[in-house]
């Protein structure tokens, strides 16, 4: 197939002007932390005065499957 209409090297430099990536905006938290504009922080787990994600919890829970993980792994080696 034959290209119709082709597009200069200008013409295709215009339309890709608008392509290049933005830097993510930052802002602090309640908690002094930077954290990323409409999300919740990272470290507390807080977005605009309420808590969102419970981040100890979520940490309990990561570190009670590692260990889990951790004991699993030791009696399989005693086979």
């Amino acid at each position: 197939m034959v290209v119709r209409m082709r597009h200069t090297r200008a013409h295709t430099a215009n339309r890709r002007s608008h392509h290049a990536l933005k830097a993510q905006t930052l802002g602090t938290c309640e908690c002094g932390a930077v954290r990323v504009s409409h999300r919740a922080c990272a470290s507390c787990g807080r977005y605009r005065g309420r808590v969102i994600v419970d981040v100890v919890a979520k940490a309990a829970k990561k570190s009670k499957k590692a260990a889990a993980k951790n004991a699993g792994s030791k009696s399989e080696a005693g086979k």
